[in-house]
């Protein structure tokens, strides 16, 4: 299926995170390769937000994260309040319901609602990098969703993997880089999770094993 070009604005209701921590002084004394913050969200304090609207839901779950949405052309997304500069994020996702077409994965050097990165995935095998800029969203380093057979697709499990280091974005799908793009607007800021819709509402997806790595 071929994807429409992904400008539109912006539209969704912000969430705000739990009290901002800062994880800098870790950032600075940790070595390349080890880990700078990991969860695996068995403890449903450990400081992600959490929202129940007549728009979707967010809260752990069963030993996970889920997101579900249930707004047409609509994004949720949780942040655990932290900040970093260069990071390798990594989850398992596992979409549990709702239509193929739709989007859901990571977020990297998010400065609230209206700045920062993100690298989505979606159940009919599609891809994207993009940032949200001033609250309008656009893609970098292409028109539109691409293809990609690196994607388990429909209600299945994948492992995603960000790379935001310096001004190169990179996703990785179940270990297989599927795209780049490079941006330097942006230097440092949260992590998160994503997930969204199309023209259909009805997202579900479930994120496990968090970890955020000093690339």
């Amino acid at each position: 299926m071929k994807r429409l070009n992904w400008l539109f604005p912006l539209l969704l209701v912000v969430l705000a995170a739990s009290a901002c921590q800062s994880y800098r002084i870790a950032d600075w004394l940790t070595q390349s390769g080890e880990a700078l913050f990991k969860d695996d969200f068995s403890d449903p304090g450990s400081g992600w937000a959490r929202a129940v609207s007549p728009s979707g839901a967010m809260d752990y779950f069963g030993g996970g994260f889920r997101i579900w949405v249930n707004t047409e052309d609509y994004d949720l997304w949780s942040t655990p309040g932290l900040a970093f500069g260069d990071v390798r994020i990594e989850t398992d996702v596992y979409t549990i319901g709702g239509p193929l077409e739709n989007r859901f994965g990571l977020l990297c050097r998010y400065r609230g609602a209206g700045d920062y990165y993100f690298f989505v995935i979606s159940s009919d095998g599609y891809y994207g990098i993009g940032k949200v800029s001033g609250g309008v969203r656009s893609l970098l380093g292409q028109d539109m969703l691409a293809y990609t057979p690196a994607i388990a697709q429909g209600l299945a499990a994948n492992h995603l993997r960000a790379d935001c280091v310096g001004d190169t974005l990179t996703l990785y799908v179940n270990g297989q880089p599927v795209g780049m793009a490079q941006d330097a607007d942006l230097a440092d800021g949260d992590v998160g999770l994503l997930a969204g819709t199309f023209g259909q509402p009805g997202t579900d997806a479930v994120f496990d094993n968090f970890v955020v790595i000093k690339p």
